[in-house]
């Protein structure tokens, strides 16, 4: 194929991805091996193009390397993914929802945690490090461990 096709940056340039991502996608599976010249390097075709400007999007939308290499893999066996696509786009909006009904606790609760130190500053309280964290238990709080570090 020497003389023929696009360089791993041409390829990437018009995907709109770095080179890296280019072998990374191929060292994934994701994109298929590409062909090599015979000084070895890395030559591709306008279909790896479109997978590659296909992962891009799919990575905008949140999608994992994974979860697209599912995606890609049922397209090649010539099975419609749009079914998979649904169900996988779904489940990340609901880990959206989730991940936004927690962030808005914690802001709750950050508030909380100022207003309460701002009022024991002023008042002159006691506190063994700082006074954000040393909420009396009734500070109005949530309740309960949060997920994470």
């Amino acid at each position: 194929m020497a003389g023929t096709g696009i360089t791993v940056g041409e390829a990437a340039r018009r995907a709109g991805v770095s080179p890296k991502a280019v072998r990374l996608y191929e060292a994934k599976g994701i994109l298929p091996p590409a062909e090599r010249t015979e000084s070895g390097y890395r030559i591709y075709r306008e279909a790896d193009v479109q997978v590659l400007r296909f992962v891009r999007r799919a990575r905008a939308l949140g999608l994992r390397l994974e979860e697209i290499g599912r995606i890609l893999d049922l397209q090649r066996r010539g099975t419609q993914p749009c079914g998979t696509v649904l169900q996988l786009l779904e489940g990340h909006l609901r880990d959206i929802d989730r991940t936004m009904k927690e962030l808005r606790a914690l802001r709750k609760d950050l508030a909380t945690a100022l207003d309460v130190a701002k009022s024991s500053a002023e008042r002159g309280d006691d506190v063994v490090v700082c006074p954000i964290i040393e909420l009396p238990a009734d500070a109005g709080m949530a309740k309960g461990p949060r997920k994470g570090p």
